[in-house]
């Protein structure tokens, strides 16, 4: 697993162990990163679920401003530091616009009271994390803000404040594409 875009780009990250374990690949990073390039510079960037940070560290390496990492597992927290600081040798990020939250996804949506033009989650495909989530988010998105969601398969959604606006498929993940209405 490695950087595949941006400032960072090339440097290898620690990877988690386990059969709970799925990391996004590098592949369907690059395919993401490519599809949201003109949201991504300056961004406000919440990386829900982290894992091993892959995806939130390749939004900072392509130009986001704030990333902030959420994982209700202090070990893929750990796993996330790390990653940063192996990858950060120039001291790019800062404290100032890096932030590591250790709590369940949906208490934090709920809680927080911060704005976001990029909301990535990627949890463990059976927790079904989707159901009731997007709502939620759709609170904690900024103006012309987009959702993107990593399942195994596209993720199904009603609701009157986020609208679908692209599916993309890359090996086992599908990513689906929202935004909200306004």
């Amino acid at each position: 697993m490695r950087i595949v875009g941006g400032v960072f780009k090339g440097r290898s990250l620690i990877e988690l162990k386990g059969k709970d374990i799925r990391p996004t690949s590098d592949m369907a990073r690059e395919s993401l990163f490519n599809i949201i390039k003109n949201k991504i510079v300056g961004a406000k960037f919440l990386d829900l679920c982290s894992g091993t940070g892959a995806v939130g560290i390749e939004a900072l390496s392509r130009g986001a401003k704030t990333v902030v990492f959420n994982d209700l597992s202090r070990d893929s927290l750990l796993i996330s530091k790390k990653n940063l600081e192996k990858v950060d040798k120039e001291k790019i990020s800062s404290p100032k616009n890096v932030f590591f939250i250790n709590r369940d996804a949906r208490t934090y949506l709920t809680e927080t009271q911060e704005k976001f033009d990029i909301v990535f989650i990627d949890a463990p495909y059976s927790s079904g994390i989707s159901d009731g989530i997007l709502p939620i988010i759709s609170k904690v998105l900024n103006e012309d803000g987009i959702v993107v969601f990593e399942d195994e398969k596209v993720v199904e959604y009603s609701g009157e404040n986020l609208i679908v606006y692209d599916e993309r498929k890359y090996g086992r993940a599908v990513f689906t594409f929202f935004k909200g209405v306004k």
